[in-house]
């Protein structure tokens, strides 16, 4: 969640806390967080909460799940949800072009949108013979291992990318993960270059994907395509060709949203 000087003076404290528990329950793992882990992670004592999450599960936000308890998402969040992708105009513009993707390239097409640096996926479209992959929407997801992340960042200056990456701190997800500044610094450079990122298995193993950002009015980053499959039988040429494709997506993005191409950009090949 943001958090600057400006927005905290009209910050409601308690609010506050209670979306950073949503937040958490939400990044947490698929059988819940105990209260113990909540107020860890939230910098909480365990009585407040504890009323905060008691307040939120009688608001249908959270669900407790016995024996434990331990908490996950409630149903209220399902219809929010809902909600919350019909109000979205852009995951209604991208459709067209998610679709065309899915069913050019046979692979499970993501749009992420930039979200300070990190990548927040807000819709897929999986290719009726391709492999799902679980791929949660809505949840900020770590900018360094993925390819959407990747394309996001090099949109940003080296400054900006060792902030994040200070901020993240690179954890490793496999043995081919950048976990070094320098290294992704020179892996982005060649992003622009090529005009789309490459995660080769470098968030999960034996999974690649291919990802290109696309920009508003302004000529900035508004977040990526990215389309992903399994590596195995696939040749680099065909990681080439499938980023080729993915970035004429995002460039035709650019475009239906009456965005501009950064100079870098524009003859990115």
């Amino acid at each position: 969640m943001p958090n600057t000087d400006d927005t905290a003076r009209y910050r409601v404290g308690s609010v506050w806390r209670a979306l950073q528990i949503v937040s958490t329950v939400a990044q947490g793992s698929a059988q819940g967080s105990t209260l113990s882990e909540l107020a860890h992670a939230c910098g909480l004592s365990k009585s407040a909460t504890h009323s905060l999450v008691r307040t939120l599960v009688d608001a249908g936000y959270l669900r407790a799940i016995e024996p434990g308890p331990r908490y996950t998402l409630g149903i209220v969040l399902v219809h929010l949800g809902d909600v919350a992708a019909r109000q979205f105009p852009l995951t209604e513009m991208a459709a067209p072009i998610l679709r065309k993707l899915s069913e050019e390239t046979r692979l499970t097409i993501r749009l992420a949108i930039a979200d300070d640096g990190y990548p927040v996926f807000v819709e897929r479209i999986d290719a009726l013979d391709a492999v799902r992959f679980h791929a949660p929407l809505g949840v900020r997801e770590l900018p360094h291992t993925s390819a959407a992340g990747k394309a996001i960042l090099a949109t940003l200056t080296d400054a900006e990318v060792r902030r994040i990456a200070e901020e993240c701190g690179l954890p490793r997800r496999t043995a081919k993960s950048i976990c070094d500044v320098p290294t992704l610094l020179h892996d982005l450079a060649m992003t622009r270059r090529r005009g789309y990122a490459i995660d080769d298995e470098e968030d999960v193993d034996g999974v690649f994907c291919v990802a290109a950002p696309f920009f508003d009015h302004r000529g900035r980053c508004g977040g990526a395509l990215s389309a992903t499959g399994v590596k195995v039988g696939v040749p680099t040429w065909r990681l080439q060709e499938l980023g080729d494709v993915v970035r004429l997506g995002a460039e035709q993005l650019t475009k239906v949203l009456g965005g501009t191409l950064p100079a870098e950009w524009e003859h990115a090949r």
